[in-house]
């Protein structure tokens, strides 16, 4: 099994750290909002990760962590009146419902920053006896870049790229504008601690380091995260660790690929954050799945109008062939070990989801040749697919479920005039009759609504 490795740049065979088990670490959530679609990829893919390391026979600790205090928990304790602590904890709460939905499972160990104080404290203090650390008078502490000569070997970047444009901040009392604060003094009435330095809080990088550090000792085999953690943050949880160990801090880093909205970067600041709640009350959590396992984990995704209609449109298409096949042959019981091979070729290569989704095409267009051939080896194809592919967190559903639930969620959010019409028209274009299904479009059309046709049926969406 090869794994693509931030730090080298390349893929290398897995090898972990202690034969048979892997210490794994995924940044988590900053809970100053609800959860979006990109927290959502990220939790899917070490979720996934994860569990085809269990698979391949690996005892797998699995980390992560939720950010509850930083600047902009801060910033929405002001805005909204509550206590920056009780803020954090009820948008915890309101993301572990909200996962659960999209049917994500928990790590093996959950981590707050919040609950680490004291080891972050530890953690600052032998840095700053070692020299790597220092205080300043405002109660501030800075880890100093330039006393550990690998920094920048993740992002690839040298201390003096990154001092080139940057400056020292009011306030701030640096020796380098590079430096990072690994404790911030506290303002009045913001949430604090006390420690050695006087009142303050811990800076963002510190928190995974000393939460590494309580769970898993000095080293860790994969650790994980969006791309867009790789500078500053995971270089400086590099920087901070390996200073105080002097040890590889991780063997293998992981990033995935970050959100687009047609074509533009995702974020609060342009209004086009997708909130994962409102995409599971109009989509299947399968489907969202399914749309984002489409393209391999490192890549980004453009999520457009149609990205989550048509991945609902396939496995819906998927689950009709499995109900035609479970009504005539029953659930299978041999199953088709060459599926699960087939399925672990593309995961042993950088866990490759884009082509395990890709192979299901064919899969079924021989499952349903099979089933048109009165070939009751389909029923052992199906129970295969299902088998290996739960592994995405697709095929968990009877047919009849998912069916059922994907009707009522597309009926939810199309008209019972423009679906019956649509359906029409399908039905015209597939007995050829081309005027027919043109007038039906333009009728469809005419109340608001677009519909899309692929290789495995249609779509619906209201014209924007």
């Amino acid at each position: 099994m090869k794994i693509y490795n931030t730090l080298t740049r390349s893929k290398q065979e897995f090898v972990p750290l202690e034969e048979g088990k892997v210490k794994m670490y995924a940044c988590g959530i900053t809970v100053s909002g609800e959860p979006h679609i990109g927290h959502a990829f990220q939790a899917l893919i070490y979720d996934i990760i994860r569990k085809y390391l269990e698979k391949k026979g690996y005892a797998v600790t699995y980390a992560r962590n939720y950010t509850d205090v930083d600047d902009k928990i801060i910033a929405k304790s002001k805005q909204t009146g509550i206590p920056a602590d009780k803020y954090a904890a009820d948008m915890i709460e309101k993301t572990d419902e909200i996962m659960r939905r999209f049917a994500v499972d928990d790590p093996t160990l959950w981590l707050k920053a919040t609950d680490n104080i004291g080891n972050i404290i530890k953690f600052i203090t032998q840095l700053i006896n070692s020299g790597h650390a220092y205080a300043a008078d405002c109660g501030d502490v800075y880890f100093d870049v330039t006393s550990f000569a690998n920094y920048g070997c993740l992002s690839n970047r040298t201390v003096e790229d990154m001092l080139d444009g940057v400056r020292i901040e009011n306030g701030e009392e640096k020796r380098n504008p590079a430096d990072f604060a690994l404790w911030k003094a506290a303002k009045e009435g913001e949430i604090c601690w006390d420690s050695p330095w006087g009142k303050g809080r811990p800076g963002w990088h510190i928190e995974c380091s000393a939460m590494n550090m309580r769970a898993f000792g000095e080293q860790i085999d994969i650790h994980g995260g969006g791309r867009d953690l790789i500078f500053p943050h995971h270089e400086n949880e590099i920087a901070q660790t390996e200073s105080l160990t002097g040890k590889r801090f991780a063997t293998f880093w992981t990033h995935n690929g970050l959100i687009k909205v047609n074509g533009q970067k995702m974020s609060k600041s342009l209004g086009n954050s997708l909130l994962l709640e409102d995409l599971l009350d109009k989509y299947t959590n399968e489907a969202i799945k399914f749309a984002l396992l489409q393209n391999n984990y490192h890549n980004d995704i453009n999520i457009t109008a149609e990205l989550f209609p048509e991945a609902e449109s396939h496995l819906s298409s998927f689950y009709r062939t499995i109900k035609a096949v479970e009504e005539k042959f029953g659930a299978g019981s041999a199953g088709n070990a060459e599926i699960d091979k087939m399925f672990d070729k593309c995961m042993d290569d950088d866990f490759n989801t884009s082509q395990a989704l890709a192979n299901l095409y064919g899969l079924f267009k021989g499952v349903s040749a099979k089933l048109a051939a009165g070939d009751k080896s389909c029923a052992d194809d199906v129970l295969q697919i299902k088998r290996t592919y739960s592994l995405l967190g697709i095929f968990k559903m009877t047919a009849d479920e998912y069916l059922s639930f994907a009707e009522k969620l597309k009926g939810e959010q199309i008209p019972a005039e423009v679906a019956a019409l649509a359906e029409s028209r399908w039905q015209a274009k597939l007995a050829r009759n081309w005027a027919e299904a043109d007038g039906l479009r333009a009728r469809i059309e005419a109340l608001g609504y677009a519909v899309n046709d692929g290789k495995d049926g249609y779509t619906v969406q209201k014209k924007h």
